[in-house]
């Protein structure tokens, strides 16, 4: 497995600041909904007291991630750079936020379909390494794993400590189908949620795979609507190689830009005249062609951590936008708002989710 420095340098590499800082423009009145405490916390290793995220309960939360042309965050922009419009009327900021290392809980999920075999040992070491770096036994960082294949399963539950995500990941084996859907709906309902969520820690999916389901009980629109309802955002590490495409793939992108995350493609932009691309003949299994060993596997390696490194650094390192939508008879009745976010500067990517359901309730619902 890669060590970590690869992972702290690549972070460096694309212009993640060590030195941002939280400015609040107003904070209103009601404390956050309060649930479970974690499934485990270890010994010694306990949450410190913190101060309650004081929010009103019709207030809306927006992460927001800016980034240049080259896919660098932006990451000294302040509030009067921001604006904000639901249902196409501007909104009063009334918080605003770059704290760096902003406490998160993160869910891992981990397709163990057949259409992970080719190359499920990179993407093995590559869960097991996000897993070591999002969770680095600080009680501000919690955790838990659902493998999908044929069914859903809540491997590891909520947690600081990623060792037992990481005893995990190390056992399984892909094989079956996929049951995405069944495994998202999963995260929001059925498992342990800790004190302050959906608001501090904020709550994040990884899918790591090719976004396709054969086995769901749930459909891409439920666990969508469900996702939103409670305030999820949703990144995606696509396991589809370069020169291959796959239906999946528009199921990853739709949740992703639903929720304001985005899915990376970590095979997609390697060289096919790399030495050892598609080079091998073979008759046995599904698959023609054997990827060759040497450049291409570096190359292979290089993609994969690289996608690690820039989910890993947005997923903490996110602009906060808080807002109490203004009254308006014409749109205060829809069952679902749109969100637009934009920024006062050029040639910049902004990226936050695209609108929320005003009456749903922001609980993780099931899991106690």
């Amino acid at each position: 497995m890669v060590g970590r420095l690869p992972i702290v340098l690549a972070l460096a590499a694309l212009g993640f600041s060590q030195n941002a800082e939280q400015k609040p423009a107003a904070v209103a009145s009601a404390e956050a909904p309060k649930a479970a405490a974690p499934a485990e916390v270890k010994p010694g290793n306990a949450p410190e007291p913190q101060k309650p995220i004081q929010i009103q309960v019709n207030e809306v939360i927006v992460p927001v991630t800016v980034t240049d042309d080259k896919g660098r965050f932006v990451s000294n922009l302040d509030l009067n750079d921001f604006r904000i419009f639901d249902e196409g009327k501007e909104q009063k900021i009334e918080y605003f936020s770059r704290e760096r290392s902003q406490p998160v809980v993160v869910g891992f999920l981990i397709d163990l379909s057949n259409s992970m075999r080719i190359h499920w040992k990179n993407f093995q070491d590559a869960a097991i390494e996000m897993a070591l770096n999002m969770l680095p036994n600080d009680p501000k960082f919690s955790g838990y794993l659902i493998t999908y294949a044929n069914e859903a399963e809540l491997a590891v539950d909520t947690t600081t400590d990623p060792e037992p995500i990481v005893e995990k990941l190390q056992k399984v084996k892909p094989g079956g189908g996929a049951a995405l859907y069944d495994a998202i709906y999963l995260a929001c309902q059925k498992r342990h949620v800790i004190n302050g969520e959906p608001y501090d820690p904020r709550r994040v999916l990884i899918i790591i795979g090719d976004g396709h389901d054969t086995a769901s009980k749930k459909s891409l629109d439920e666990v969508l609507e469900i996702a939103q309802r409670n305030l999820v955002t949703i990144y995606g590490m696509s396991s589809v190689s370069y020169g291959f495409t796959t239906e999946g793939d528009q199921n990853l992108i739709r949740l992703a830009e639903a929720t304001g995350g985005r899915v990376e493609y970590p095979l997609n932009g390697l060289y096919s005249d790399v030495s050892g691309y598609l080079s091998i003949p073979r008759d046995e299994g599904n698959y023609a062609i054997q990827p060759g060993t040497g450049g291409y596997a570096g190359e292979v390696s290089s993609g994969i951590f690289k996608s690690v490194a820039h989910i890993a650094g947005e997923v903490t390192t996110q602009y906060i936008l808080r807002y109490i939508p203004s009254t308006d008879p014409v749109t205060d009745d829809k069952p679902y708002r749109n969100i637009r976010v934009s920024v006062n500067l050029a040639n910049v990517k902004v990226r936050a989710r695209k609108g929320y359901y005003p009456q749903g309730a922001p609980g993780a619902g099931g899991g106690s």
